[in-house]
């Protein structure tokens, strides 16, 4: 074969590989601006979701019938109840392509904004309270009997809950814990939790930490089962 016959040979080879690296991502591309129109679909989300299909090629995961790996965020998230999520981003590996669609490993984080926190503790104490972040703590503050009040908060996970513990209160100027209070305020501190309901099945809360925002909470699970686009 001659060199100009090669070279047209490796030119050809060349432009249909090209060929094929443009359709897989189209495929891509496709795929993925689907998955976040389900995300719309499926949860009350503020802004519009992202979402990012990793791995090449695509077409052969697809044919394969599981993703690698997808990653997803997208702005806010009104969870049931009402309660707010910002800043939701999502993981997860092992994506099923057709249904029922699961999630071999997947995990969802966001943040509880001060405002969300400060709606529950005001809904479970019955208290007009705000809620402000102090380090690794958050704070709120009100009035209890026409007395200024402010209590340390620490959020923690267990067993899949939301709990918050209230250390350190000051009332009027004077440190004292929640059993100093009247058993009428005192109970209303006792046992609070924020209802973080309304993830996909299979996933569990499993951490919080105190952010500059409020509390940002993730949960995590196997075999997580997603629901169809309508």
């Amino acid at each position: 074969m001659s060199g100009r016959a090669v070279a047209i040979v490796v030119s050809t080879i060349v432009v249909l590989a090209a060929g094929v690296v443009v359709a897989d991502r189209v495929a891509a591309s496709t795929a993925e601006r689907r998955a976040a129109e389900s995300v719309e679909a499926n949860l009350d989300v503020a802004g519009t979701p992202t979402v990012t299909i990793d791995g090449f090629p695509f077409l052969t995961q697809v044919l394969a019938g599981s993703l690698d790996h997808v990653t997803g965020s997208v702005d806010g998230v009104t969870l049931d109840g009402g309660l707010t999520a910002t800043d939701v981003t999502f993981d997860a590996q092992g994506v099923s392509t057709s249904e029922p669609y699961t999630v071999a490993t997947g995990s969802i984080t966001g943040t509880l904004p001060t405002a969300t926190i400060e709606q529950v503790v005001a809904e479970q104490t019955d208290l007009d309270v705000t809620v402000a972040v102090d380090g690794t703590s958050l704070v709120a503050s009100g009035e209890v009997l026409g007395v200024d009040l402010s209590a340390a908060l620490q959020p923690r996970v267990e067993d899949g809950r939301l709990l918050v513990d209230v250390g350190r209160m000051s009332l009027g100027g004077l440190t004292i814990t929640v059993d100093d209070l009247p058993e009428r305020v005192s109970s209303r501190f006792r046992g609070l939790e924020v209802p973080v309901s309304g993830l996909p099945e299979g996933l569990v809360l499993s951490a919080v930490e105190v952010v500059p925002d409020g509390a940002r909470v993730t949960a995590t699970g196997d075999d997580v089962t997603l629901t169809a686009q309508p």
